[in-house]
């Protein structure tokens, strides 16, 4: 890891080393990271003090999922609440498949569909409520400072294929989290420590989900 990890002197370059993504990529992710910082002044979109420590605590707080996920050929995923585009808009522009964006805030839909226009990358943005999807059937499904652990499994179930997979970033307060799960759930679920947050973790949990 590179010595900047954890400090707020990460940027581009050390996203670049620590996850191996191409140049290209990259240059769609400092598009992505330019828009925001500009439509943060008029949209809540991060905490404006966040955007100092960008590309560790929302570029590759997201990109570190991308090692997680299965290899298929055609990997389909579905990022709950994407709000800002984390993970599930970072996901996009490293091309890891058919990515579904949902969010039910037509100023953030509109932000997402503006950085997908400028990057030129393809995913599909559903501008309504995580249970009024009835028509989704995906590999994976992502979320990051939604919701408590028991309601993104229940918001994960009926979007998500029976061997498919939960990747859902979390804090410190997983293990509390954990505990307000069914024990046959608590069992199945990996915590992997995170490698842009030292008190975080991403959450893995196979299916199928009851």
């Amino acid at each position: 890891m590179t010595a900047a990890l954890h400090s707020q002197a990460f940027g581009p370059e050390d996203f670049l080393s620590e996850t191996g993504v191409s140049r290209e990529t990259l240059g769609r992710l400092q598009i992505y990271a330019d828009l925001l910082a500009r439509w943060n002044r008029a949209i809540n979109l991060v905490g404006p003090a966040t955007l100092s420590d960008l590309w560790r605590r929302h570029m590759l707080d997201s990109a570190q999922l991308i090692p997680l996920l299965p290899t298929r050929d055609l990997l389909t995923l579905a990022d709950l609440g994407s709000g800002a585009g984390f993970p599930g808009l970072v996901l996009a522009l490293c091309d890891v498949g058919e990515v579904h964006l949902i969010e039910s805030d037509q100023k953030k839909t509109t932000f997402l569909r503006e950085v997908l226009r400028e990057t030129s990358t393809a995913a599909t943005i559903h501008c309504e409520r995580i249970e009024s999807i009835s028509d989704l059937q995906v590999d994976v499904v992502t979320a990051r400072a939604l919701a408590p652990l028991a309601d993104l499994v229940a918001y994960a179930a009926p979007l998500m294929k029976p061997d498919g997979l939960c990747l859902f970033l979390k804090g410190q307060g997983i293990a509390d989290e954990l505990t307000r799960l069914p024990k046959a759930l608590q069992d199945k679920c990996d915590r992997i420590p995170s490698r842009s947050d030292l008190s975080g973790c991403v959450l893995r949990l196979e299916g199928p989900l009851p």
